[in-house]
Order: structure tokens, then C-alpha cells, then sequence
């Protein structure tokens, strides 16, 4: 890294420079610290192995100012455009720029602790602090994280008790504002499954403007004995969006984690799913699919780590790219010394509907345990002109057969989502990103 800061880490320095003292000895340090080491290391260059494929040249030479909270608490949005069928009438925490919107919000929720971060810190900051002080550690390539570590302002807390089952999902919506042009707004998600205790979470991202806009999320996720949690990610950002992402799972004895995923928006997009199967028999499966187009660029990194006996996992997912975008996913599966029994799959196609798109994937396999069953695989293909041929001949319109491939190509990672009106939502959403012309040659 050059002696001179770049802009992005100038701006960052200073967004740090304005912000007040939290009044909470061990939080105010942990973010000084986690300045200091994102000051240091920077944003990941080209050589670093986890971002070789998302270069960040462009982005290091942009500065992002703190998004304004009296901004966010004042910018007028439309419930409409966060709506969502199957969660209607659910309960719902928005953040707008990162900032909690009490009036767009229902945390009524009996039996739950709900809260945003903010309340909880004033309310009592102690057990938040095993969470809330971690440093990280793999250098520029945790530097969002630090980053996020250094600036988050508020975020959202949700306790589970032991055996209770929340009967409607919860809806956490991230809403950038888009009228504040060049700014960054930075949030943190805590969530704790009780023994016993079931929920499901629907996590939405969405944009009610245009201007360039930066988001950083990290969630924290701890799934107790027997818990369950399904967890449904929509991302539907603007095309001036850049959003970086971590969510860390652990699942102890006998947990159950399912996420699907749906990357849409964005102009630069990265997303990294890190889950612990810490527990004797405990699961964790995945679903999830990118669309993409014009000169996007979506990273998924999904790593899962067997540390425990009789763990299993099932990964699908799926990619699609058209214009002059770019995907990017890395499946790694990594069964620990001891993992015995562990049962493990990974699967990930892609369809290329350009000439100039591009794909790039890399599935990963490391096993240090007996009796284990683990299989991956990976393709990059084009949608097979034969079956488009027959779909034409029945008189379908070529963008329509197109369509129906496409989405057909990419149903399965749907259709073990539960919610049906969801799932269909979904499946509408999707059909929309995709192409509607011929190919590009």
C-alpha cells in the first residue's frame, strides 16, 4: 500500500473524525482499533486471493462521506417499495442510510427481544460486548469489516428465547435513501436463536433513489440446540449501489439453518456467507441465484466449515449473467479433524446470455475426517439452443422462450422455500432482471 492514503480511506478516516464518543469505554476502543487497522491495510488490491476476481482500483479512488442522519430520518419513502408478499402484516424494522425508522417500523413482537442496536446499547451495552468488541484479523482482506467494525452506527438486535417459535417472519428492511449523493452508511445485525426456539427472517435491500451510494452489513448469527432459522435474502438494490456484506452463522448441536438468497441490484456487490456447523448433528443448506446485466458486478463467497459429528450441508446455487457483467462465486467446504459422518454437497451452474458476460467460479473441497460423504461441482454454460428452438416452434416469442428457460433453469434453488407466496414473488422478480432481447453477440 502507497504511503498516501487512497480517497476512499481519506474519507473514511475522516466520516471517523466527526462521529461522537458512544460513552462505552470498550466499544469506542474497539473502534479506534478497527480504524487503525483498516488505516493500515486499505482496501484488498488484486493480489489478495479472497478479492482476486473483484478488483477495487475504482472504488479506492472514490471518497464516501457519512450518510446524514437527520437526512435519513427525514427522507420520505414509500412503503410500496419494500413491500412484499407473504410477510404482509409480519413484524418490520427499516433502516433508511442505516439509520432506524421507528415510523416505518413495528417491533411488536410478544416474547422476543427486538430492538434496533442503538436502544440496545443505551438500554444495556454488556452483553452485546463479546459481539460488538471483535477485531478482525486476515488484514486488507477484513477491511470492509474493520471498516464496518469502525462506523456502524445502529443496526438490529433480535433474542430468541428458548422454544419459542415466532408464528410470522420478521421483515428487516435496508433502504438506500439515494439523496445523498457520495455517502456510505454502515449497520450491524445480531441475531440469537434460543434452544429449541424456530424463526424466519426475510432480509430485503432496496433503493428509493439514484445517487451513488455505499452499504456495509455484517451480521452476527448464533443458532442454539434445536433451533431453527430460515433466512431469505432479497437484494434489489439501484444500479449506483455499492454493498459489501458478511453474514457469520454457528450452528450448535442439532441446529437448522436454510438460506436463500436473490442477488438482482447493484453496481458492485459482494456478499460473504461464513457458516460453523459447531454442533453433533447440525445442518446448514443454501440456495441462491444471481441475475445479472449492463456492467454489474455480484461476489458471493460462501464458505461452510464441518467441526462437528454428523453434520451435513446441501449448497445450490445458481448464476446468470448478460451485457458486459461480471459473477463471481466461491463455494469452499471444509470438514475439520473429528468431523466424522459429515455429509456434504456443493453445486453451483451458470448460464453466460452474452458474449461479453463473464462468469468466474471456484468450488472448494478440504476434507481431514473419515467417513465422509462430500461432492462439488461447477458449469458455465449457454442456454441450449435446441430446447429454445422447440420452445419457438410452438410459436413462443424468442425473449419469452428465453425467459422460461432461464427461470426454469434457476427454479430449483426456490423451491424448497416454504413461503409460497414468497417463492412466487420471487420467481416474478426474477423473470423481471432478465433479458428481454436476443443475446448479444
Amino acid at each position: 500500500m502507497s504511503s498516501a492514503p487512497s480517497p476512499f480511506v481519506r474519507a473514511a478516516l475522516d466520516s471517523a473524525a466527526t462521529l461522537p464518543s458512544t460513552g462505552i469505554a470498550w466499544l469506542d476502543a474497539a473502534r479506534a482499533e478497527n480504524l487503525e487497522a483498516f488505516a493500515v491495510t486499505g482496501l484488498p488490491e488484486g493480489r489478495n486471493e479472497a478479492w482476486k476476481y473483484t478488483p477495487l482500483r475504482a472504488l479506492s479512488q472514490r471518497g464516501f462521506a457519512l450518510a446524514d442522519r437527520d437526512a435519513a430520518l427525514s427522507a420520505i419513502v414509500d412503503p410500496a417499495l419494500y413491500a412484499l408478499p407473504g410477510v404482509d402484516g409480519a413484524p418490520r424494522v427499516v433502516f433508511v442510510d442505516g439509520v432506524f425508522r421507528a415510523d416505518l417500523s413495528s417491533l411488536a413482537v410478544d416474547g422476543v427481544e427486538l430492538s434496533p442496536l442503538s436502544g440496545a446499547l443505551s438500554a444495556n451495552p454488556e452483553p452485546l460486548r463479546f459481539a460488538l468488541a471483535n477485531r478482525y484479523r486476515r488484514g486488507a482482506a477484513d477491511a470492509f469489516a474493520h471498516l464496518n467494525a469502525a462506523l456502524a452506527g445502529d443496526g438490529l438486535v433480535l433474542r430468541i428465547p428458548e422454544g419459542v417459535a415466532l408464528a410470522k417472519p420478521l421483515h428487516v428492511v435496508h433502504v438506500s435513501s439515494g439523496i445523498q449523493g457520495d455517502t456510505a452508511w454502515h449497520a450491524r445485525v445480531l441475531v440469537d436463536i434460543g434452544k429449541g426456539a424456530s424463526a424466519d427472517l426475510v432480509e430485503h435491500f432496496v433503493s428509493a433513489g439514484d445517487a451513488t451510494q455505499l452499504g456495509t452489513l455484517v451480521s452476527d448469527v448464533a443458532v442454539r440446540e434445536g433451533g431453527r432459522l430460515g433466512l431469505v435474502v432479497v437484494q434489489d438494490a439501484s444500479a449506483a449501489t455499492t454493498l459489501v456484506r458478511r453474514s457469520q452463522v454457528r450452528l450448535d448441536e442439532r441446529a437448522e439453518v436454510t438460506l436463500h438468497a436473490l442477488e438482482l441490484g447493484g453496481a458492485l456487490v459482494r456478499h460473504e456467507v461464513n457458516a460453523e456447523l459447531a454442533g453433533d448433528g447440525s445442518r446448514f443448506d443454501s440456495r441462491g441465484v444471481f441475475a445479472l446485466s449492463a456492467r454489474q458486478h455480484v461476489d458471493t463467497q460462501l464458505e461452510i466449515r464441518h467441526n462437528a459429528r454428523g453434520t451435513a450441508s446441501d449448497a445450490l446455487w445458481r448464476g446468470i449473467a448478460d451485457g458486459r457483467s461480471r459473477g463471481v462465486f466461491r463455494g469452499a467446504i471444509v470438514v475439520a479433524e473429528g468431523a466424522d459422518g459429515t455429509d456434504a454437497s456443493l453445486s453451483n451452474k451458470n448460464l453466460l446470455l452474452s458474449a461479453q458476460a463473464e462468469i468466474d467460479t471456484k468450488p472448494e473441497l478440504e476434507i481431514y475426517a473419515d467417513e465422509v460423504k462430500a461432492a462439488h461441482g461447477a458449469t458455465i454454460g449457454q442456454l441450449d439452443e435446441r430446447s429454445l428452438f422447440y420452445l419457438r416452434s410452438r410459436g413462443i416469442p424468442v425473449a419469452q422462450a428465453r425467459s422460461l428457460l432461464t427461470l426454469a433453469f434457476c427454479r430449483a434453488v426456490f423451491e424448497s422455500l416454504p413461503n409460497e407466496a414468497l417463492r412466487e414473488h420471487l420467481g416474478e422478480l426474477l423473470v423481471a432482471h432478465l433479458p428481454t432481447g436476443p443475446a448479444t453477440e
